[in-house]
């Protein structure tokens, strides 16, 4: 096994990078997709809450 240097790693690792496709547009689905179910639970979940008058 031969040595590497770090910033040869490092240069392989951001060409990678760039090749990918959809990561940007998955992350931002999946981001998008968690908060719309916390918006909806918290909306559901808030007619269900006892008013103690």
């Amino acid at each position: 096994m031969e040595h590497t240097p770090a910033a040869a790693r490092l240069t392989e690792a951001a060409v990678a990078a760039q090749q990918q496709g959809a990561g940007d547009l998955l992350r931002i689905v999946l981001v998008v997709m968690v908060l719309g179910c916390v918006l909806t639970a918290w909306f559901l979940l808030r007619g269900y809450k006892q008013k103690d008058d």
